[in-house]
């Protein structure tokens, strides 16, 4: 009897090992696609800023246009603080733009009663995506070339642009927001 319960006890903390290792890849994957999204966002923010007095290559910056995909070398660098390594891919083309991360652990799963887990690795996969969090209709034909257009953000902030003062400009977070998809 105390032999089973023993082995049994055995048998959880085996199972609580994989959990453990699965649940540091999940973290590590969310964490670097975040950060290779987080990385393209700013770099998209950038690109707004150099061309916001035309605003006809907005809406490709809002749709992820205009940057090189290059968050994936940020995703190595989270994952490596979170102990693991990843298979990181952009992806502008999608409708939302962002990453797919597959992350593997550098800890294996460790000894248990369990054969063969001394070295299994855990691998976990996350999607992080840009959405654009403002609209603007560019002026029509015929409009004053020196007015620019009025943004509309999420939750109703609006951004008047002052083409003779830019010193209030939204920041990165104001322009679009970074999440997980699935």
């Amino acid at each position: 009897m105390v032999g089973g319960l023993l082995l049994l006890a055995f048998a959880y903390l085996a199972v609580g090992q994989a959990a453990a290792n699965r649940n540091s890849a999940q973290t590590a994957a969310d964490a670097a696609a975040l950060a290779a999204a987080l990385d393209t966002r700013d770099k998209l923010t950038d690109e707004w800023v150099e061309n916001v007095l035309d605003p006809t290559k907005w809406r490709d910056i809002f749709d992820g246009g205009g940057v090189m995909f290059g968050g994936c070398a940020r995703a190595t660098q989270l994952a490596a603080q979170n102990d693991a390594s990843v298979q990181c891919d952009a992806h502008p083309e999608w409708a939302l733009p962002g990453y797919e991360v597959e992350a593997t652990t550098n800890q294996s799963v460790g000894e248990s009663i369990v054969p063969g887990t001394e070295g299994e690795h855990s691998t976990e996969r996350a999607r992080a995506v840009i959405e654009p969090r403002c609209d603007f209709e560019l002026p029509g034909t015929g409009a004053d070339p020196d007015v620019l257009p009025k943004l509309t953000c999420d939750e109703g902030v609006d951004w008047p642009l002052d083409p003779t003062d830019l010193t209030n400009l939204p920041k990165p977070e104001d322009l679009f927001d970074v999440h997980l998809a699935d």
